[in-house]
């Protein structure tokens, strides 16, 4: 049963949905090899006159548990899909990120649809992932067969929060991922905490010895970065790189960054030392 504040929530969400009122930022992740752009991450945002800015932690639940997330998945893909058609217009030609509901993997099609997608827009599939929590990859195993459907058409497949569940490394060996994303807990605390150090640089390695590209989240400092860069750590995320930006703010974001990046690099090759690593 559903609360009063609940149904609320709901009613204004399925309104937003219908009549257009979401709208999506996208979050830069680079190399950390050289802090060029490897793709975005298209992130929904609900911004209501009555319950102000809603989280997503709010408001997908409530789309899974009352059908809505068949038709928020679907606008939130177009949408992405229609702005890197912009991005790609003028110029720049990276990878697109989207988060989808292991709910979604249950339609048999949901592959097929979203080639169609891909193709009636002229968007290579393969300049798609698709991110999954670890928490909704439990029952996934059961649904290899969709998994890998993915991977044939091309799109790419990212383990996300890697790390906070309990089964990530049958999931690592059974899923077709392409991608791990350490969870952004071991991230915060790699550069004062050995332990967290460890974990993050045993799974760069893991992830690397399967294939995989391993991407960091949370980045909140420069000497995070510098780092998880020393370690071997592919891609990074996170707001000492960017915040989620609106679309049209991308060029602008990349320019001021690049000028981060040299001087943050400059100084390592200079001879500045290594971010402190605490004993325990």
């Amino acid at each position: 049963m559903i609360g009063a504040a609940d149904l609320g929530l709901l009613d204004g969400f399925e309104r937003a949905l219908i009549n257009n009122r979401l709208h999506m930022v996208y979050q830069p992740k680079v190399a950390l090899a050289d802090g060029s752009l490897q793709r975005v991450e298209a992130l929904v945002r609900w911004d209501d006159p009555v319950f102000g800015a809603v989280a997503p932690s709010r408001f997908v639940p409530l789309a899974e548990r009352h059908g809505l997330i068949d038709p928020l998945t679907q606008w939130g893909l177009r949408t992405t899909l229609r702005q890197w058609l912009k991005w790609r217009e003028k110029g720049r030609d990276t990878h697109i990120a989207f988060n989808i509901s292991a709910l979604s993997l249950q339609h048999l099609d949901f592959p097929d649809l979203v080639e169609r997608m891909c193709r009636a827009l002229a968007v290579p599939p393969d300049r798609l992932v698709l991110e999954l929590t670890e928490g909704a990859t439990q029952p996934l195993v059961k649904l290899m067969d969709t998994l890998t459907r993915f991977r044939i058409k091309g799109i790419g497949l990212a383990l996300d929060d890697f790390g906070t569940g309990f089964s990530s490394l049958m999931q690592l060996r059974q899923l077709p991922f392409t991608e791990v994303k350490i969870d952004r807990f071991f991230v915060r605390d790699m550069t004062t905490s050995n332990d967290s150090l460890l974990i993050v640089k045993a799974t760069i390695d893991l992830a690397h010895g399967l294939g995989m590209t391993a991407t960091a989240e949370g980045i909140e400092t420069e000497a995070q970065a510098m780092l998880l860069r020393e370690i071997g750590c592919d891609v990074g995320q996170g707001y000492w790189i960017a915040q989620p930006l609106e679309p049209e703010k991308l060029g602008v974001w990349e320019k001021e960054f690049a000028k981060r990046w040299t001087k943050a690099t400059g100084e390592r090759k200079a001879g500045k030392p290594p971010p402190r690593q605490a004993l325990n």
